[in-house]
């Protein structure tokens, strides 16, 4: 392969040279063309991505005037529809034991019943006896000034019991003459109230304690009976059997051991029965078929103690975690929570005033709450007074209030009546602001 050589031609060499220098006029051309075509097309690049960024940034402040404004609106209507009380409550009477001044553990109340005409109510508890009260006695025609009863002197009659009560239900078709009970050794018992005897008696839970009691309101010719204990299981079964046979038998928890709480048929006919447990879960069964829930609530971070029907569509439950909680029942959801009242170890009572979408409970540091179903805080909130004292108070720490019971007649006026753990009852009015 022989070698490569440049030439030395002047010629060639000016030649290339001239070429050379075309050349690079060509791509100094090309260049300078090529650069500024790249600057103008840097400067269009940025010309846009400032544009670009100015209408993001409008777009954000259009978008933050826009959340502002929202909020405003927001906040006016909060404001505008805050919790507010369309009623004026006050107490009427406080019924206590005179004999005693310092109240006993085993004057607790427990339960508070009206019956179906809502002109009797029934009182139990600790103290193992069955008041009969009638409201009439209870709100003595006068002025608005407190009345102080002494128990003996305010209810018509009492029921010794043998054992303390956790629930009482007035038996639906009776006229209001048969009262059922559950009590703490598991025994399920109805009273005669004309001959003040037990005309039933059901023990089928194992001697575990009966935490609730309920009647169905479906069918009244075949009116079945619910109970809830500490043995994990709802049971349902006939009281027109003598024997009160069982129907069926339901472990709603998993763990098929939580107790069962509160049980609590539609009132407003249907086959839905309610049942609140330990596991923190509510749960709705169709009676035609028991083997499965049709609805789980799932929303309260400890045990569920009641559970009660608001109307058609709502029903409200109460947790030992501090709150209430309304639910949708044809979709199972969770439509609101109220807190305010202190609830984390005892049964502290949940009643619904139906006809003016009122909650009330009580709670552990001796005050009783009134909710409006419309607002999550509470509009209305009374301590209890040393018993026997009219005076509002502010609660007492040694003191809870364990049980509550609204009269589900009228609609301008309302009855509220609350029993705490000194045994003594109080009853509040409340009536609709013009």
């Amino acid at each position: 392969m022989g070698a490569f050589h440049w030439l030395k031609n002047p010629k060639t060499s000016n030649n290339i040279n001239n070429n050379n220098n075309n050349n690079n006029n060509f791509f100094s051309s090309v260049t300078n063309s090529y650069e500024w075509e790249m600057k103008n097309l840097s400067s269009n690049s940025e010309r846009t991505r400032r544009e670009g960024k100015e209408r993001e940034n409008s777009n954000v402040d259009q978008h933050e005037q826009q959340h502002n404004n929202n909020q405003m609106e927001q906040d006016e209507a909060e404001e505008t529809d805050r919790a507010r009380c369309d009623w004026d409550f006050h107490l009427r009477t406080v019924v206590c034991s005179r004999a005693s001044s310092t109240p006993a553990a085993s004057d607790a109340l427990g339960v508070i019943e009206f019956d179906p005409s809502d002109s009797v109510l029934a009182t139990g508890g600790i103290a193992r006896k069955i008041r009969i009260y009638r409201l009439s006695s209870l709100l003595p025609d006068g002025g608005g000034d407190v009345t102080v009863l002494d128990h003996p002197g305010a209810y018509d009659y009492y029921i010794c019991t043998p054992a303390k009560l956790s629930s009482l239900r007035w038996r639906p078709g009776s006229g209001g003459g048969v009262l059922g009970s559950g009590d703490y050794d598991g025994v399920v018992t109805e009273y005669d109230l004309e001959r003040k005897m037990p005309v039933f008696e059901r023990d089928e839970h194992g001697g575990r304690r009966v935490w609730s009691v309920d009647y169905s309101y479906w069918d009244f010719n075949s009116v079945m009976a619910a109970s809830g204990s500490d043995d994990g299981t709802m049971q349902m079964w006939d009281p027109r059997c003598d024997a009160g046979e069982c129907v069926a038998t339901v472990r709603p928890s998993v763990t098929r051991t939580s107790p069962v709480c509160c049980v609590e048929f539609n009132p407003f006919g249907g086959p839905l029965i309610a049942v609140g447990c330990a596991d923190r879960r509510a749960y709705g069964y169709d009676v035609r078929k028991l083997s499965d829930p049709v609805l789980i609530l799932d929303g309260h971070q400890k045990t569920v103690t009641y559970v009660r029907f608001l109307d058609g569509r709502t029903m409200v439950s109460s947790g030992t975690d501090g709150c209430l909680k309304l639910w949708n029942i044809e979709d199972a959801r969770a439509v609101r929570t109220y807190r305010g009242h202190v609830n984390s170890r005892s049964f502290v009572g949940l009643s619904v005033w139906r006809n003016g979408g009122l909650l009330g409970c009580g709670s552990e540091n001796n005050q009783v709450f009134v909710y409006d179903k419309r607002w999550g805080e509470p509009i209305w909130v009374r301590g209890f007074g040393p018993t026997g004292s009219p005076s509002p108070g502010l609660g007492c720490e040694k003191g809870f209030v364990g049980s509550v019971c609204w009269r589900q007649a009228g609609a301008d006026e309302c009855t509220l009546v609350a029993g705490g753990s000194d045994g003594a009852l109080r009853v509040f009015v409340g009536t609709r602001k013009p």
